[in-house]
């Protein structure tokens, strides 16, 4: 499986979701950054992304947003 980065923000409620989802199910594979804490991160997305919009899940160098799409993707793809 290609590598799994959730791009959040702090106080983002869609994230928030995602990231209670992520905690309901149990999925530990999902490396998270938060671009409020993490300027590199914030740049990142920005760059590959070509937004500052949370929540974005990348997968491998793609980007996926929307938190539904995003639940979704790791309802049918995450471990």
């Amino acid at each position: 499986m290609e590598k799994l980065t959730l791009y959040v923000g702090t106080f983002c409620p869609f994230c928030k979701k995602v990231e209670n989802f992520m905690e309901e199910k149990n999925i530990n594979s999902v490396e998270i950054k938060n671009i409020d804490k993490d300027a590199e991160a914030r740049d990142y997305l920005i760059e590959k992304g070509g937004k500052k919009q949370v929540p974005c899940l990348f997968i491998g160098d793609k980007p996926l947003y929307e938190s539904m799409d995003i639940i979704k993707y790791l309802r049918d793809n995450a471990q």
